[in-house]
């Protein structure tokens, strides 16, 4: 299941130029990273980034020319375009090899099926005529589109996007038609593996407020990482709770919601829009309110604001805040205050880093009687039992 938010071009307290202020975002993008991190961090938020897979080109590999060159054995009926990156790939590729001129030749005979708007622009932008583009942007449209039609005896190339598309291409085959894959480039998983498991750990611990993916690549590899620590369970059990899993469009979500989880998505799949989003959602639904010692808080991932005036605090401080905000004027023991410090200190030492904690609370918070010490029992926030619910 996923939440669309929609995009209205009004300004509004969530879309506010520091309306991701006090969140922390992962951020696992490849391309066009530093791009998307921009959008987030003018938005306030603190961006941890993660990439979790690179795309391996192609153009010198055996298998792209053989399926080109399958496909200029004779006629192509249908082409389908998945990506735009993929499809100026393969164009650059037949330049190299002295096919370019064949291969768009065969192109235009053939209808070009896109899959998005990137790809059509692709196909637009090498002087070729799209035929149709689904609504969704995903194969799954295209695919039942095809098998609409008679597609006995049909050549249909299909340009893979990074991975097989196993049940879409085995779908058209049964139903008669040749199929040529085109595989034009690949995922494999970054490079350097910790900043991902780093980004893995946070999640679990709450460290991070949401998570951005924009492919379904990442998505996976998110997983399998997760899934070979041992930590999947822990990972899908965080985006089922406090962790927000933004995915920049229905394919890129299909990975997480086939293993239920929620996922919160922008009408249109644009990193712009899934900033929006973000910059919507999280303020609305990621915040805490509640009056303590006379004093409005608003307790976000990694600050809190004080009478409007955001604080930033350290995990500890954070920690010990959340759990207090959890029961809003009841008393939380020292004992239970000691399970969510990051670090996990030692029994001997336990006690004294809670009240590290809860001086650098007050530190940090300003005015007094926000946190009151409830001797021998532990620590409270100073507000009635009965806490009005936050407004939507």
């Amino acid at each position: 299941m996923s939440v669309s938010v929609l995009e209205g071009a009004e300004a509004t307290p969530e879309t506010a130029p520091d309306a991701l202020a006090g969140f922390t975002i992962g951020v696992t993008a490849t391309r066009r990273r530093e791009e998307f991190c921009a959008l987030l961090e003018r938005r306030g938020a603190r961006v941890v980034q993660a990439p979790a897979i690179r795309l391996v080109p192609l153009a010198e590999d055996a298998d792209l020319l053989a399926a080109t060159r399958e496909s200029l054995a004779g006629p192509i009926d249908d082409v389908v375009v998945t990506t735009g990156v993929g499809f100026r790939g393969w164009m650059a590729a037949a330049e190299g090899w002295g096919l370019s001129a064949d291969l768009a030749a065969h192109l235009t005979s053939a209808r070009l099926l896109t899959r998005g708007p990137k790809a059509r622009g692709a196909v637009r932008a090498a002087g070729l005529n799209d035929h149709w583009t689904p609504a969704t942007e995903s194969c799954e449209e295209v695919k039942q589109y095809l098998l609409a039609q008679d597609l006995n005896g049909r050549r249909i190339a299909v340009q893979l996007h990074g991975e097989p598309l196993t049940g879409f291409v085995a779908a058209l085959r049964e139903a008669g038609a040749e199929v040529i894959e085109v595989p034009v480039y690949r995922w494999l998983p970054y490079r350097d593996p910790s900043p991902l498991r780093r980004l893995i750990s946070q999640a679990i611990s709450g460290g991070v407020d949401a998570v951005a993916f924009t492919s379904a690549p990442a998505v996976l590899a998110m997983l399998n990482a997760a899934r070979a620590d041992g930590l999947e369970d822990a990972l899908l059990a965080a985006f089922a709770g406090s962790v927000v899993a933004a995915c920049v469009g229905p394919v890129t979500a299909g990975p997480l919601e086939a293993r239920g989880v929620r996922t919160v998505q922008p009408e249109r799949a644009r990193l712009g829009g899934l900033a929006r989003t973000l910059a919507r959602y999280l303020p609305e639904h990621s915040v805490t309110r509640l009056v303590a010692g006379g004093h409005a808080l608003e307790i976000r991932g990694h600050a809190v604001a004080v009478d409007g005036e955001l604080k930033p605090l350290p995990p500890a401080p954070m920690a010990v805040l959340k759990r207090l905000a959890d029961k809003p004027g009841h008393v939380v023991a020292r004992s239970e205050l000691r399970t969510v410090l990051p670090g996990g200190p030692s029994r001997d030492s336990a006690e004294h880093a809670v009240e590290m904690a809860i001086t650098r609370l007050r530190r940090a918070l300003g005015p007094a009687g926000i946190v009151e010490t409830v001797v021998k029992r532990g620590y409270r926030l100073a507000c009635d039992r009965e806490v009005p619910a936050a407004a939507p």
